[in-house]
């Protein structure tokens, strides 16, 4: 459990949250979200001791053990893959240094002899002849293949660290775990994995990412960062999502009962509730949804862009046809014999565990690079656009951002391009900036 007392964080003048007073409890998982900047990262770091805060407590119960999932990429270089994944619990790895180097002594003593036996009762306490194994374990489940254990962490590549370090974070099985976008470069069938350990978890675990469908699968909680205020509610993203737009259009109907909006809300909780998958954190959410006092659930004060896909004129039914479609890089096949046609209407989604090879196909698609055989038409109405995976490029510019996106805009007058960059939250002397 982890208990925030009276926090205060404030960089210079500007106070980012305060009064904040908060218990994470065993057995839950808590979904922090909020705005870029509005200090989820932070809130993390203060719970980890990696900043200052400017007044309050944070503390965990005596003996209980904190994990956070690191960032920094190359801490461990000079370490094993499954030597990094054991320093995740920081006192296990010190009693197994300890005791080796015991061992090692040309000069082993009485004294030295009860200092080992020490220290293993305290290594058979924790486990620790699991730990190989169970490091193992967590790799493998997370996509890192025994023929890399023993690497070096400087010689394997970013994907596969940042699987390495999420697997540090998980060894143990903390008390309390803080994980920062655990998500990010993780593959689909990883991130499920994922969901499915932290689901069945039995500890406290607060989780700030921005992908939604993680948090609704994991969360028993939401943990909202806004207006420099930090409010917690039960229940995953959806449903805070849901519940605080509806208490906003209730607000909004200012001559509505008290007694129908009551009514509609309490309905609205027991449709969400009916609705719940049948998993274990699921079951939990259930239960403290269907508890929630009414008067619990907030308007949103959160902003959200307006992305709006306007087509220019009317699709027609074909939109575009892949033919044989192959590429590889310097001899190593990337795909070959790709044929698919995709009509109006259809939403598709492309799934690799070689991102080599998703680029390579948009790449083509987009005209910016030729197949090795095949091709692709697209249709005659059809106008396409492209996001790549690297887009460094694009801002590789000195110019201010109304003047940056005037360059991708047939209307480049006043009134439109501040509206447009307006649905996109930013306004005043913001569309200045370079």
């Amino acid at each position: 459990m982890i208990t925030v007392t009276d926090l205060r964080i404030q960089f210079g003048k500007r106070v980012l949250f305060n009064d904040v007073n908060m218990k994470f409890m065993a057995g839950n998982c808590y979904g922090v979200i909020g705005a870029n900047g509005a200090g989820k990262s932070t809130l993390l770091k203060a719970i980890a001791g990696e900043i200052d805060t400017a007044s309050g407590r944070i503390s965990m119960n005596p003996g209980e053990r904190l994990s956070v999932l690191s960032q920094d990429h190359f801490a461990f270089d000079e370490f094993s893959v499954l030597d990094t994944v054991m320093k995740g619990h920081s006192q296990l790895w010190d009693i197994m240094q300890e005791k080796n180097a015991i061992y090692a002594k040309p000069d082993f003593s009485d004294a030295d002899g009860l200092k080992a036996a020490e220290l293993e009762e305290k290594f058979a306490d924790m486990e620790g002849w699991n730990a190989e194994s169970d490091a193992a374990t967590l790799l493998s489940d997370l996509g890192i293949t025994e023929d890399l254990h023993y690497t070096l962490m400087k010689n394997i590549d970013g994907k596969q660290k940042v699987r390495v370090l999420l697997a540090q974070a998980l060894f143990g099985n903390p008390d309390n775990l803080l994980l920062d976008e655990p998500t990010n470069d993780l593959d689909l069938d990883t991130v499920t994995w994922l969901e499915n350990y932290l689901a069945n978890y039995q500890n406290t675990v607060l989780v700030v990412s921005h992908d939604r469908h993680f948090l609704d699968a994991i969360s028993t909680h939401t943990v909202d960062i806004d207006f420099s205020k930090i409010q917690m509610f039960a229940g995953n993203y959806s449903f805070w999502y849901q519940s605080s737009q509806l208490a906003l259009r209730q607000q909004q109907k200012a001559n509505k009962k008290a007694e129908d909006k009551k009514k509609e809300l309490q309905e609205f909780i027991s449709r969400f509730s009916a609705n719940v998958k049948k998993s274990k954190q699921a079951t939990s959410r259930k239960k403290m949804i269907e508890k929630l006092n009414i008067s619990d659930i907030k308007p949103s004060t959160r902003k959200y862009p307006g992305i709006i896909f306007k087509p220019e004129r009317e699709a027609g039914d074909k939109i575009l046809e892949v033919t044989g479609l192959s590429a590889s890089i310097d001899g190593d096949v990337l795909f070959s014999g790709v044929d698919f046609y995709a009509n109006k209407g259809d939403k598709i989604i492309f799934l690799s565990k070689d991102t080599r090879a998703m680029t390579a196909l948009f790449e083509i698609i987009s005209g910016n690079q030729k197949p090795d055989s095949g091709t692709y038409t697209w249709g005659q109405t059809i106008t396409s656009s492209y996001l790549p995976l690297d887009n460094a490029p694009f801002f590789r510019s000195e110019l201010s951002l109304f003047d940056w996106l005037c360059q991708f805009s047939n209307d480049t007058t006043d009134l439109y391009i501040r509206g447009y960059l307006g649905k996109m939250l930013f306004a005043g002397d913001e569309i200045q900036k370079r």
